[in-house]
């Protein structure tokens, strides 16, 4: 069974906010098949704690404005600032300290899992001709499905919504 409408709708809104704050490998994980307990990871990194705790926070407010408002359930790691967890039900966030996302390999944890699809929105304006999506009346999403989307256009693999491509 795929990821549900409501988790794939938490990720991209949390993946967006989590690339406003300028998170590296952004990555989401249909983890539906596996897990009983949720339907998807959104992983995250940042170099530094205070970078880790902005995109937590970015998120958290991002969440809490969708029209089916979302709260954590469970939140673990904030006083460390190295690795938040934020359980959401649906989706549960990992917000990573570059060093831990590394050292623990998450992706690699959970490489069988296939991704949900997710580009910037910002990168994705940048890609289009005249250079704004919102110009066009193009989405995003619409964006991310166009070729003129560069693949890891920015070196940190946003582009395929996934690490390293």
């Amino acid at each position: 069974m795929p990821v549900s409408e409501r988790a794939r709708e938490l990720a991209l809104t949390a993946a967006q906010a989590a690339a406003d704050k300028k998170a590296q490998d952004i990555v989401i994980i249909d983890v539906a098949d596996q897990l009983v307990i949720t339907d998807a990871f959104l992983l995250a990194s940042a170099p530094n704690e205070r970078q880790v705790q902005a995109i937590v926070d970015a998120i958290e407010e991002k969440l809490v404005q969708l029209p089916e408002k979302a709260k954590p359930v469970r939140r673990e790691g904030e006083r460390a600032g190295r690795w938040v967890l934020l359980d959401y039900v649906d989706l549960v966030v990992h917000v990573q300290h570059s060093e831990e996302r590394e050292f623990y390999a998450l992706d690699r944890l959970w490489k069988d899992c296939p991704t949900i699809p997710f580009v910037d929105r910002d990168l994705a304006a940048a890609a289009l001709p005249n250079g704004s999506a919102a110009e066009d009346g193009a989405s995003a999403d619409e964006a991310s499905r166009s070729p003129a989307t560069p693949a890891g256009a920015d070196g940190t693999g946003h582009a395929l919504g996934r690490a390293g491509g």
